[in-house]
């Protein structure tokens, strides 16, 4: 496997993943390459089913049906396992925060157990430094995720992925389940953590305003492939080669203006 180039938190290439076996395989991703810079925030944009969430999913070691090479960090990955320092790098938020929180843990215990097994020791220190980034004070400490609301879940969900003190952050939609109305909040955060901490982001989304908010580089995705990549500054000037993405630009003209 390759390794990834000087700078690059993430290195892709040709990835390939599938779901299932002989003829009733599908290929889902269909030989990917992509590199994203240390300190980046880099989107992967498409419509449901493109493939895209699958690609942070491999990321993470959640799918083991894929070959090519991915490289994080400067490690080469394996489609089976990941080391105990990958998670410390690497953190992944998820798209629904009710779903990704155990609904009989309080706050306390979600990041006290996330802390312990990442083998800290000051964990009410940093239990009370975690919920102070995220905009959450310490009355939010021993509630439980049905106490709290969709955006106050998922700044707890953000939370226990900052508790590694990882360097990048795989972010799968992290804010198409909550009221458009929290969704900026939401957004803004991880653009103020990213800025703070140097993290590098690869962030998933259907939504072109939300990649043109928080995103400096777009790779667009259609039927598991990358039909083109582009920046921002391109996407809002509508400077796209590719018919699917020009008809995305132009089906969300007022969210990326």
């Amino acid at each position: 496997m390759t390794t990834a180039g000087k700078g690059d938190a993430i290195d892709i290439r040709n990835l390939r993943v599938w779901f299932g076996e002989g003829a009733a395989r599908n290929v889902a991703v269909k030989g990917v390459n992509l590199a994203v810079v240390e300190g980046q925030s880099f989107g992967l944009v498409g419509e449901s089913g493109s493939g895209k969430s699958t690609v942070l999913r491999a990321i993470a070691g959640l799918v083991e049906s894929w070959d090519g090479a991915i490289s994080v960090a400067g490690e080469s990955l394996h489609p089976r396992g990941r080391s105990k320092q990958f998670y410390k790098t690497v953190q992944m938020v998820f798209q629904d925060p009710y779903a990704s929180l155990h609904p009989r843990h309080t706050v306390d215990r979600v990041l006290g157990e996330t802390l312990q097994l990442h083998g800290f020791s000051d964990i009410d220190a940093r239990i009370t430094r975690l919920l102070d980034s995220v905009g959450l004070g310490k009355g939010f400490r021993f509630r439980y995720p049905h106490q709290l609301s969709g955006g106050q879940r998922q700044r707890v969900a953000i939370a226990r992925a900052l508790a590694p003190e990882p360097r990048i952050l795989l972010l799968d939609e992290p804010t198409s389940a909550l009221d458009v109305s929290v969704q900026a909040e939401i957004l803004n955060l991880l653009s103020d953590l990213r800025t703070d901490m140097g993290l590098t982001y690869l962030m998933v989304s259907h939504d072109l305003g939300v990649v043109g908010h928080m995103c400096g580089q777009v790779a667009v995705m259609q039927q598991g492939e990358i039909v083109e990549e582009l920046g921002v500054a391109e996407m809002r000037k509508l400077e796209a080669n590719h018919p699917y993405t020009q008809h995305l630009l132009a089906s969300s003209l007022g969210a990326i203006r």
